[in-house]
C-alpha cells in the first residue's frame, strides 16, 4: 500500500493535534456520510418495487433476482480496493470523481430498456457506489481528532443501520408516486451535496498514478474471483437449489480458489492493496465477525418483513415503506445519546445491549400469524430502532481502535466489506430457510387436513356450497373448494417459515453478546487531548 510518509504526502493522514475542528471539515465528513447512506440505500431501494420494474422491462422473477446480484458482486468487489484507488488519485478527486460516475450510472438504470441493460448499469452503479461505503468511516478516522470520533462514528452508524432499514421505504414511495425510475433519479438530490461538501471541505492531494504499475495485480484478479463469485453463489443459491445445480458448483469453487488465492498473495506481498494481516489484531476481528453478523441481522430484516408484508398480508409497496421506517426513523434520536454513552460506558456493555433488543425485536416478529400487520409489527419495528445504533457505533469503535494511520482505509474497507458479505450470506440463508421450512410446516399441516376429517369434510362442504349458491355447478365448485383450502395450509406454512426465519435471527444475535467477551474493553476518547485507547 505504501508507506505512512506516502500517505502524509498523499493528503491521507496527516496527525490531527488541535481538538477544535473547522466547520469545513464537519461539511466534509457529513458529505461522506451521505455518499455511503445513498451507497447502502440502493443495495435495498429496488426490492419494493422489483414487480414493477419486471413488468417493465419484460423479465421474469428468477431473471429480476440479477438486479440486485449485480450491485452486490460489483459493490464487494470495489470496497477491497478503495485504499489503493485513494492513494492513486487522492482523496478528494476520487471521492468526487466515483460519485459523478455514480450519478451517471444511476440515471442510467432508470433509462434502462431491456434486463440486460439494467443489469450492466447496476453492475457499473456498484463499481462508483461501492467505494463511498468505506471512504465515510476513513475521513472520520482521518479528519476529526479523537475526542471527536465518537460523534463522527455515531453519524456512520447511523448511515449503517438507517439506509438497509429505509430502503424498502424510499423505494416504495418513489414507485408508487412517480415511478420506478425515480428510486434512481433520486440520487442526484444526495449526489450533488456530497460533491459540494467535499470539494469544498477537503483539500487538494496529489494524485500517485504510478501506484497502479506497482500494484498486485493478480491479487486484485483473485480477489474479485473470489468475492464476485461467492457473492453470485449466496445471491443466487437458493432458486437453483443449491449443490444440485453444476452453476452454483462452479461459482463455489470459483469463490474458494479467488479467496484461498487472495489470502496467500496478500500475505506475502510487501505492499498489498489492503491489508488482511488486520484480522491478527484481535479487536479488529471481533468486531469484523460481528459486523458480519450484524450484516446477517440488518438485510436479513430488511427481506424478510417486506417480502412477508407483500406475500401474506399483501400490502403495497408503500404500505410496506410506511412499516418499515419505523426501523429507522427512532435511531435519528437514539444515536446522540449512543454517542454520549460510548466515551463514558464500556463499548462492550453498549453493544451487548444493542444486540439484545435487536434480538428480542426478531423474537418479537417470530409469532406472527396471517393477520399479523402495521399495528402489531409497530413495536417490534421501535425496539430494533432502539438497539440497532448501539451496535453499529462501539463496533466501528472495537475495529478502528489502535488501528495506525496507514492502514485507516485497509481496516474501513475490510470492516464494510465484511457487513457486506454477512448480508448476503444473511439473506441466502433465510431465503433458503424459507423455502425448506414452508415444505416441512406444508407436510405437518397436511397430515392433519384429511379428507377423511369430519372437521375438513366439513369445511369442504360449506366452502362448495358457498360457490353453488354463487352459480358454480358442483362439480366445479368442489375444486375450487378443494383449491382454498390448499391456499390456506401454503399460507398458514409460509407464515410458520417466516416466524422461523425471524427465530434464527434472534439466535444468531444473542450468540453474538457472547463473543464480546473475546474484545478488549473500549471506550470512545473524550475531552482535550484524548487519544490514547
Amino acid at each position: 500500500m505504501g508507506s505512512s510518509t506516502t500517505l502524509h504526502e498523499g493528503g491521507m493522514a496527516p496527525p490531527v493535534i488541535a481538538e477544535k475542528v473547522e466547520l469545513r471539515t464537519w461539511i466534509a465528513v457529513a458529505a461522506g456520510m451521505l455518499g455511503a447512506f445513498m451507497a447502502i440505500l440502493d443495495i435495498q431501494i429496488t426490492n419494493s418495487s422489483l414487480r414493477d420494474i419486471l413488468g417493465s422491462l419484460s423479465a421474469t422473477q428468477e431473471e429480476g433476482s440479477w438486479i440486485s446480484t449485480a450491485y452486490l458482486c460489483a459493490e464487494i468487489v470495489i470496497i477491497p480496493l478503495t485504499a489503493l484507488l485513494t492513494l492513486v488519485f487522492g482523496l478528494r478527486s476520487y471521492i468526487i470523481g466515483t460519485t459523478w460516475l455514480f450519478l451517471v450510472f444511476s440515471t442510467l438504470c432508470g433509462l434502462s430498456w431491456n434486463l440486460e441493460s439494467m443489469i450492466v448499469f447496476r453492475v457499473l452503479q456498484g463499481l462508483s457506489g461501492g467505494a463511498l461505503i468505506p471512504m465515510a468511516l476513513t475521513l472520520v478516522m482521518l479528519k476529526l481528532p479523537p475526542s471527536k470520533r465518537a460523534a463522527g462514528m455515531a453519524i456512520f452508524g447511523l448511515t449503517a443501520t438507517l439506509a438497509p432499514s429505509m430502503g424498502p421505504t424510499v423505494g416504495g414511495y418513489l414507485a408508487e408516486i412517480y415511478g420506478w425510475p425515480s428510486i434512481f433519479y433520486i440520487n442526484w438530490v444526495p449526489g450533488l451535496l456530497l460533491i459540494g461538501g467535499i470539494w469544498w471541505g477537503l483539500d487538494k492531494s496529489p494524485r500517485n498514478l504510478g501506484l497502479l504499475a506497482d500494484a498486485d495485480w493478480f491479487g486484485i484478479a483473485l480477489m474479485a474471483l473470489g468475492l464476485g463469485s461467492l457473492t453470485i453463489m449466496l445471491e443466487e443459491g437458493n432458486s437453483k437449489d443449491w449443490f444440485e445445480s453444476n452453476f452454483i458448483i462452479i461459482f463455489a469453487f470459483l469463490a474458494l480458489f479467488g479467496i484461498l488465492g487472495w489470502v496467500v498473495t496478500s500475505l506475502q506481498s510487501k505492499n498489498p492493496f489492503v491489508n488482511l494481516r488486520l484480522y491478527g489484531q484481535r479487536n479488529f476481528l471481533v468486531a469484523t465477525v460481528l459486523s458480519g453478523v450484524i450484516g446477517m441481522g440488518l438485510y436479513g430484516s430488511s427481506f424478510l418483513l417486506p417480502l412477508y408484508l407483500g406475500q401474506i398480508a399483501g400490502y403495497t409497496p408503500m404500505q410496506i415503506g410506511e412499516v418499515i421506517m419505523w426501523a429507522g426513523l427512532p435511531q435519528l434520536f437514539i444515536m446522540p445519546f449512543a454517542a454520549i454513552a460510548s466515551s463514558r460506558i464500556d463499548n462492550r456493555i453498549l453493544c451487548a445491549f444493542g444486540l439484545t433488543l435487536f434480538g428480542i425485536s426478531c423474537l418479537m416478529n417470530s409469532h406472527m400469524d396471517a393477520s399479523t400487520g402495521y399495528d402489531q409489527l409497530f413495536w417490534s419495528q421501535v425496539v430494533r430502532a432502539l438497539g440497532q445504533p448501539f451496535i453499529m457505533l462501539t463496533l466501528s469503535q472495537f475495529a478502528m481502535q489502535g488501528i495506525s494511520p496507514k492502514d485507516t482505509a485497509s481496516a474501513s474497507s475490510l470492516f464494510n466489506m465484511t457487513r457486506n458479505l454477512g448480508g448476503s450470506v444473511g439473506i441466502a440463508m433465510l431465503a433458503t430457510t424459507l423455502t425448506n421450512r414452508e415444505h416441512f410446516h406444508s407436510a405437518i399441516i397436511g397430515q392433519s387436513i384429511s379428507s377423511l376429517s369430519s372437521a375438513t369434510q366439513l369445511r369442504l362442504d360449506q366452502l362448495t356450497q358457498s360457490f353453488v349458491s354463487s352459480g358454480v355447478d358442483p362439480a366445479t365448485a368442489a375444486t375450487r373448494a378443494l383449491a382454498v383450502i390448499d391456499r390456506i395450509v401454503r399460507r398458514e406454512a409460509y407464515v410458520m417459515a417466516y416466524n422461523d426465519g425471524f427465530m434464527i435471527m434472534a439466535v444468531f444475535l444473542f450468540a453474538c453478546v457472547g463473543a464480546l467477551l473475546f474484545a478488549d474493553k473500549v471506550k470512545a476518547p473524550s475531552g482535550p487531548g484524548a487519544g490514547a485507547h
